[in-house]
């Protein structure tokens, strides 16, 4: 499998994919056209959203082409060449892609080789579920279960810090929650300006901070970029 998940587009005060645009130049190299997922956007059309992501990707002389515009959008992705998930709402995202059939279809082609690039929601539609996602069920999918190309979950744009005069949860007793009633799955808490790389059967951290990890049962622990992450595998 050829995955790179990725915790986020932008960076504060950078411009749109900037910081991640090396990592996916080398992970898409030969790539001359990719299939784009466009369907975590919800502010903003989809056309707009291709096109966004074609005037990045046309640094690298990739060209863009969006299932919403396909009569079939499955047989779009059977036919791609390497596949793109963007950012957005995750349940909104996950709706439509299981309407039309595109986690299964995904999957077999993240199976049989093909490169999978994806940011925020885009990571987590990679994982089992959608469970560990930040976002608001802004509408309801058939399910929760989502690809399934990795066996652990991932929470993007993960934080450490609560603000001050919050009383609320913690993004870590979020996921602690998670993991109390999910004890056999791994969660890794992304941090911004990260992104996992799974090739050649190694998963590896790319980024300058640790990544947080939870399980049932264990203390929550920091692996940092470089180390083996084969537990996860």
């Amino acid at each position: 499998m050829k995955l790179l998940l990725i915790s986020n587009s932008t960076n504060a005060g950078e411009e749109y994919l900037r910081y991640p645009m090396p990592e996916i130049g080398r992970f898409l190299q030969g790539v001359s056209e990719i299939v784009f997922v466009p369907y975590a956007a919800v502010t903003f059309s989809y056309a707009e959203y291709e096109k966004k992501v074609q005037a990045r990707l046309s640094e690298l002389g990739i060209r863009v082409r969006s299932v919403h515009r396909a009569k079939d959008p499955a047989r779009m992705v059977r036919e791609a060449e390497a596949l793109c998930v963007g950012g957005g709402n995750t349940f909104a995202l996950a709706k439509k892609m299981q309407e039309q059939g595109l986690m299964a279809a995904i999957l077999r082609k993240i199976k049989a080789g093909t490169p999978y690039v994806g940011w925020s929601a885009g990571s987590n539609v990679a994982c089992p579920t959608i469970c560990t996602t930040n976002d608001m069920p802004i509408v309801e999918p058939q399910s929760f279960r989502a690809v399934g190309a990795v066996k652990f979950q991932i929470n993007p744009h993960y934080l450490d810090a609560n603000p001050e005069g919050h009383a609320g949860e913690t993004r870590e007793q979020r996921i602690l929650e998670y993991i109390e009633a999910n004890p056999r799955r791994w969660v890794a808490g992304l941090r911004e300006g990260c992104m996992l790389r799974h090739a050649e059967g190694k998963l590896e951290l790319i980024g300058k901070r640790p990544m947080r990890m939870f399980r049932k049962g264990m203390e929550p622990f920091e692996v940092q970029p470089g180390s083996d992450l084969s537990f996860l595998l």
